[in-house]
């Protein structure tokens, strides 16, 4: 098994549409970035490839790639899914934490797991999202910025056409283990 953190801020500016999880939230203020700026599915991303020691969003995806200018952060998190899989990772659980003075987002966060589950071919059982403030402190308290944190755990999926069967025992040679008798 391997585990993968992440993280990304992204400051709020105005003239900017908010989108948290792929959902667009009604605000005055939205998040500069390169593409859509979602911090949350950016921290997730950088989880999902650093538990697979892949690398980061910035060597997949750089913002001085005009392709990606504007770009749907799901629609990443969808190539990442696919990379994942490609190198044979299969996704456990995400667990994600918006950091926001405001707006409040309880009320869009399921909306943001179905998305974020439906990107990576996931049940939503698998993907944890929840938002919290800072009371008022540093950049997120003060309403400057957004951040977010995210954690996952990747499994390997074994390939098994690698193993020899035992013709004795009938069980994986040389792992002496499971049907090996």
């Amino acid at each position: 098994m391997r585990v993968g953190m992440g993280y990304d801020v992204h400051k709020l500016v105005e003239n900017r549409k908010l989108i948290l999880g792929g959902v667009e939230i009604p605000y005055e203020k939205g998040l500069l970035g390169h593409s859509d700026a979602d911090v949350i599915v950016h921290a997730i991303m950088d989880a999902l490839l650093g538990a697979a020691a892949l690398g980061d969003i910035g060597k997949h995806f750089p913002d001085t790639d005009p392709k990606y200018e504007g770009i749907s952060s799901i629609r990443l998190l969808e190539e990442v899914g696919a990379l994942l899989e490609k190198n044979n990772y299969t996704i456990e659980n995400i667990d994600a934490t918006i950091i926001a003075q405001r707006p409040k987002m309880a009320g869009y966060i399921p909306q943001m797991v179905k998305n974020v589950a439906n990107a990576l071919g996931l049940e939503e059982s698998q993907v944890n999202i929840k938002a919290t403030t800072e009371e008022g402190l540093g950049f997120t308290g003060s309403g400057a910025g957004i951040s977010a944190q995210a954690i996952c755990l990747l499994l390997p999926l074994m390939d098994i056409s690698s193993f020899e069967v035992n013709e004795v025992g009938g069980g994986c040679a040389g792992c002496g283990g499971c049907h090996a008798r």
